[in-house]
């Protein structure tokens, strides 16, 4: 018997099973708080793939409270064109809450128009700003505002409310004494920083009525200095029970310790498992979990041995809203599993852009019905076996072409499959596997060992070619570049090639950084020098964290704001602010940045249509080369 499959009660209101999808801001909603068709198709999608419960993003109770571009429910005018994203959820067969919140202090000016408030007048460490102290007639005004938000969510149809008091924002800031300084009835001992929660649950209650269910997101540990941890989470969560709460989320972080909030790849799975066990002996009321669980087979685990009532699935919904029934009729061979990048779901969201997902390039664009039959049937070879070249195979027999492809290596993936080899970075194999998977439930052919020349494609005579051949590492004019130790990146992952004891990467970009780490893992001593101030700076903002941790643990040294002026046999010559330094080395690993592989591209243009895509047209990242690969397949 499958528990996750099983219903669950939350207060008066019954779940069909206990997947969740956790609350996600998306940037899908207008300027002005609105649900944008995209916005609702995107939660409708992931209704119509069998999840029990979903959870909105942030639903800012007053337009000042925002910290994203995000939904709004602080107006009336907003209620009616929510009620169509909450009947299209119930139709598709899933629950749904409004997450609510006021971001507070972690927000900016320029965003709101406005200084950003908070318990005190003391700037998030991550955002810089100082706010503005709320006073007490303040306070009981934004009381109010969750009230009527909350009231606005339930006549749009939503199902109930969670209530955002985690991650740093204005209830989190008043839980606790890393942010709450106030000497009145708000701050000082737990039951004084507990006041403006209680009252908020307390105004709900009064305008929804004691039978609409109400849930409390909570970081059940902060991870920063002075934070709240567990232990006050524990007795927290005991009186707001007690106050009327029906359901506990159960988080971590704040934004100084945002890796806690979206860990990335190559940390533990159910990391807050133990949390959710503390919290569940604590209360009687159903405890929902997050944190790192992507697959329904662990979640399952997690509910046999009572470390919660009810899964988060929030990146690993993004990278595939059909999980639940894919799990529930046997097929989770076939589940898409999230890798933990965060490049489109977190790096790309605090700039106020549409999340998007390297895994699924169909998210962001659910609304937009993309998969439409060809109009005309055609024959597609594709070059290369990376994201984009696969992406586009599967793009284009999605929509009716017969397709081939050829992959030059003796295994799927080019550069990604690389990028999986350094400490920490596995996951990544995950995406290739499945686009092979795929492909093969789909009859694709997939020929690998095949160096595609014009001759071969003359040969076969498809009506299209789609050319992904990806890139390699670019030529750099450096004095001494051609000495016997000076190798490439790519080469020494691959273990193409070995380097001596003593190495110096030229490059501290995301390849050389991983590359340095990988090394320094095998007991190398490593030294990164760069020209940029800083070494991994296009790093996601958790995994740059995680990796500047590994540099301390393995004595990776880095030298920046510094140029290579010459390689010899036993050194590399660097100038740094104006002064000369000489790094000894055995080997010299270059990482200097990648170039469009185009080499066949010219001569195979000489016998076929060709379409180019990914980084054979401009070196980029994964995210960018599987959305142009699966778009470029639909439009053949």
């Amino acid at each position: 018997m499958s528990i996750l499959a099983s219903p669950l009660m939350v207060g008066d209101l019954e779940l069909k099973n206990r997947m969740a999808v956790a609350a996600m801001v998306t940037c899908y909603c207008d300027d002005d708080g609105m649900p944008t068709e995209q916005y609702i198709a995107y939660h409708e999608a992931r209704a119509q793939g069998g999840f029990g419960l979903i959870v909105t993003e942030d639903y800012a109770v007053d337009p000042a409270g925002r910290g994203f571009w995000c939904a709004g429910l602080w107006k009336d005018e907003q209620i009616a064109p929510h009620r169509e994203l909450t009947e299209r959820v119930h139709a598709a067969g899933a629950k749904v809450f409004a997450q609510i919140y006021h971001c507070g202090r972690q927000t900016a000016s320029a965003l709101i128009g406005t200084q950003p408030v908070a318990p005190s007048a003391l700037a998030c460490p991550a955002m810089g700003e100082v706010p503005r102290a709320l006073t007490r007639d303040e306070i009981r005004t934004i009381v109010g505002q969750f009230g009527d938000t909350a009231l606005r969510a339930k006549q749009a149809g939503f199902d109930g409310v969670e209530i955002h008091g985690a991650h740093g924002y204005l209830i989190a800031e008043f839980l606790s004494a890393y942010a709450n300084k106030r000497t009145d009835e708000y701050g000082g001992p737990l039951r004084n920083r507990l006041r403006f929660a209680l009252e908020i649950i307390a105004d709900i209650r009064g305008k929804c009525g004691a039978g609409y269910p109400v849930s409390f997101r909570i970081s059940a540990d902060e991870y920063v200095i002075g934070g709240r941890d567990i232990a006050e989470t524990v007795l927290i969560c005991r009186e707001l029970e007690a106050a009327g709460i029906d359901l506990v989320h159960v988080s971590a972080g704040t934004y100084e310790s945002a890796w806690a909030i979206i860990p990335p790849l190559g940390r533990p799975y159910a990391w807050l498992a133990e949390f959710g066990a503390q919290v569940k002996q604590a209360v009687t009321i159903p405890v929902q979990l997050v944190g790192r669980i992507k697959d329904p087979e662990l979640a399952e685990s997690l509910l046999q041995a009572g470390k919660a009532d009810l899964i988060s699935f929030a990146r690993g919904s993004l990278a595939d809203p059909d999980l639940p029934r894919k799990y529930l009729e046997g097929r989770s061979d076939e589940i898409r599993q999230c890798i933990g990048c965060n490049q489109g779901c977190i790096s790309i969201l605090f700039t106020n852009q549409p999340i998007r997902c390297l895994v699924n390039p169909s998210l962001g664009y659910e609304g937009a019905r993309e998969i439409q039959p060809a109009a005309t049937p055609r024959k597609v070879l594709v070059i290369g076996g990376g994201p984009a070249g696969l992406e586009a195979a599967r793009g284009a027999r999605l929509v009716g072409h017969e397709v081939v492809v050829h992959e030059r290596q003796a295994q799927l993936g080019g550069n990604f499959l690389v990028g999986a080899i350094p400490p920490g970075k596995g996951e990544l194999t995950s995406y290739i596997t499945w686009l092979g998977e795929e492909l093969d439930r789909l009859g694709v052919p997939v020929r690998l060992n095949s160096e595609v020349t014009a001759d071969l494609v003359a040969a076969e005579r498809p009506e299209v070619v789609v050319y992904a051949a990806g890139a390699r590492h670019a030529t750099v004019p450096i004095p001494g570049i051609g000495t016997a130790g000076v190798v490439e990146a790519c080469d020494v992952l691959t273990g193409r090639v070995t380097t001596g004891g003593s190495v110096v990467v030229a490059g501290g970009g995301m390849i050389g950084s991983e590359t340095a780490l990988y090394l320094a893992s095998l007991g190398r001593q490593v030294t990164i020098v760069d020209q940029l101030p800083g070494v991994a700076l296009e790093e996601d903002s958790a995994r740059r964290y995680y990796l500047m941790k590994e540099f301390d643990r393995y004595h990776v040294r880095t030298v920046t704001s510094a140029t290579i002026t010459e390689i010899t046999d036993e050194a590399v010559t660097v100038e740094q602010d104006g002064a000369v330094r000489v790094l000894p080395c055995d080997t010299v690993v270059i990482a200097l940045g990648m170039t469009p592989d185009t080499d066949a591209l010219a001569a195979i243009r000489q016998v076929a249509e060709v379409v180019v895509v990914g980084d054979a047209v401009e070196v980029s990242d994964g995210l960018k080369a599987s959305r142009e690969g699966f778009a470029c397949g639909l439009a053949l």
